[in-house]
């Protein structure tokens, strides 16, 4: 039985999660669009000389997960939803995983880029805690939780493990760290075999196809972005097919999942 006072909790927290998802969408809209200090997320990028960045199209990947978002935002939202013990796990984190998201769009735009990795991975550990939270890969869903909450959530998780590399490799251009003699080429090939393993991991382990078809639109777009240098866009490529080859082998080997409970 749902006390007041636990259907009033819950309550509340669906409506930070909705304040939280239209608070991300805003921000990073505003960013661009006035844009925050005069200049765009995408210019900011384009100004580090590194090879682990993707072609601008990839980027449109944002539109498809603030539309999950929004979806997620919806279905915790109902009366159905109220109680359901996993989006009451996940319920906190996103909101401050949209704090941290948020963060990061600021931290940027004024030019505060070491500080952006802490903002980046505090925003990855709270989406890699969501991930296993819900049970992606280790229990069953059906219905709007598996298609709206979970893909949703697969699909974000894998752009900020990308995003985080990226970062990673843009702040250390700025800070002019000579790579311990290594050249930048040999620093992407290395970030490339970093985050293949990592989705191999993640894609394999959970059967998360979604998660996995992230990283392949990321190398894709790398190998595009980066077709002047042989190098980075042969090993693009074929990480993207690695990548494509571990999806087919989650969807094969998928194993039948335990349903989680109601309550």
């Amino acid at each position: 039985m749902t006390t007041r006072s636990g259907t009033v909790n819950d309550t509340v927290r669906q409506v930070l999660v909705i304040v939280a998802v239209v608070s991300v969408i805003v921000v990073n809209a505003l960013a661009n669009i006035l844009p925050l200090n005069g200049q765009t997320t995408g210019a900011i990028s384009d100004r580090f000389d590194v090879y682990f960045v993707p072609a601008g199209y990839v980027f449109s990947i944002w539109s498809l997960i603030y539309l999950g978002l929004i979806g997620y935002a919806v279905f915790q939202a109902l009366p159905a939803q109220r109680t359901n013990p996993r989006l009451r796990a996940i319920g906190y984190p996103f909101v401050a995983s949209s704090l941290a998201n948020i963060a990061w769009i600021f931290l940027w735009h004024y030019e505060y880029f070491a500080w952006t990795l802490v903002a980046m991975g505090t925003l990855l550990v709270l989406l890699g805690w969501i991930y296993q939270r819900l049970g992606i890969g280790i229990t069953e869903a059906t219905g709007g939780e598996r298609w709206i909450v979970r893909l949703t959530f697969s699909i974000y998780f894998g752009w900020i493990t990308v995003a985080t590399i990226a970062n990673m490799t843009s702040v250390l251009d700025y800070l002019n760290w000579s790579g311990w003699g290594i050249g930048p080429v040999a620093w992407a090939l290395l970030m490339l075999g970093v985050a293949t393993v990592i989705g191999l991991g993640v894609t394999v382990l959970r059967s998360d196809w979604a998660y996995g078809a992230v990283l392949v639109w990321a190398f894709a777009g790398i190998a595009v972005k980066q077709s002047d240098t042989a190098a980075v866009m042969l090993t693009a490529a074929i990480c993207a097919v690695i990548m494509v080859a571990a999806i087919v082998l989650a969807l094969v080997r998928r194993p039948a999942l335990p349903t989680p409970s109601a309550a």
